[in-house]
């Protein structure tokens, strides 16, 4: 019976079988260079011939002062994309949902869920000629009501405010799809008893529409606290520049400058071995808060 299971099973097992060879390659495979955060590491003498240091690039990188403004920019940006980013697709499903005109509805899903698909060195043209102090549409507006124009990528005030509306907008379509089908899994009978009880839109909204969804919203508000250290590095790449370091800098592309840029290979792992644990750590705790808040389960 079981020999016969595995039998039909196989073909299966067979397909997931490239998958988790690349996965072993490219994911666990490098781990072994984690060593170089405790070395001395010169890449001619190898993993093996370069010189231990024990801790001493920790120490380095925290005494650096750099470090304690990358981290504290990595947590008000990654908090920033949180927030908005889980309030966003929550108001547009919401009024998604009131539309009743089908192909307008399925419309709008089309266009917002769009830029979700799309690299960020994509959409950060994108955003440069939207946001140009010279040809930017935005600035074009300001100019015409009488305000001066803002050099938005340049400005170390505004960049953060950028790279939270410019995320939103790639990833709202994503969330609201979501919204949507919990919205659609709400019993239409809790809608009609709250007619019957002489409950407007906006009161049917409140009482029977938020509550239903209150699940979706927890779940997927725990799951991304283990995304606090993670900011963003392909769209900070492609959009920031030194002149906004002071409040741009994170801790991805803290690092990317140190190991490729400064040729600093144990200083920059170092920095990503502290980014990896605690984020571990909170990917642990938002998984355990995900199971006891909304019973959900990655098995």
């Amino acid at each position: 019976m079981n020999r016969g299971k595995w039998r039909l099973e196989l073909p299966l097992h067979l397909m997931i079988l490239p998958g988790l060879v690349l996965v072993f390659v490219f994911s666990y495979g490098p781990m072994a260079g984690l060593s170089i955060a405790f070395q001395q590491f010169l890449p001619g003498k190898g993993l093996f011939g370069s010189e231990w240091v024990g801790w001493d690039h920790f120490k380095y990188v925290y005494s650096l002062p750099d470090t304690h403004n990358v981290i504290r920019n990595t947590l008000v940006i990654s908090v920033m994309k949180i927030a908005v980013g889980l309030v966003a697709p929550i108001v547009v499903a919401l009024l998604l949902n009131e539309v009743r005109r089908r192909h307008f509805k399925r419309a709008v899903q089309t266009i917002v869920y769009f830029p979700h698909f799309l690299s960020w060195v994509i959409l950060a043209g994108i955003v440069i000629d939207i946001l140009s102090p010279v040809s930017g549409i935005v600035n074009a507006g300001l100019a015409a009501v009488g305000l001066p124009k803002i050099f938005f990528l340049g400005d170390a005030g505004w960049f953060p405010f950028v790279l939270v509306g410019s995320d939103v907008w790639k990833e709202f379509g994503f969330g609201t799809i979501v919204y949507m089908a919990a919205l659609a899994g709400i019993n239409p009978a809790l809608y009609e008893a709250a007619v019957v009880d002489g409950a407007g839109r906006l009161k049917q909204t409140f009482h029977v529409t938020l509550p239903g969804i209150v699940p979706i919203i927890v779940l997927m508000a725990t799951l991304s606290l283990g995304n606090v250290l993670n900011a963003g590095f392909d769209q900070v790449f492609n959009l920031y520049s030194p002149t906004v370091y002071s409040t741009g800098d994170i801790l991805d592309t803290y690092v990317y400058r140190l190991g490729l840029a400064n040729g600093q290979f144990g200083v920059a792992t170092a920095v990503g071995l502290f980014k990896s644990v605690i984020s571990f750590l909170l990917i642990s705790v938002s998984y355990g808060l995900a199971y006891r808040l909304a019973n959900y389960r990655i098995f």
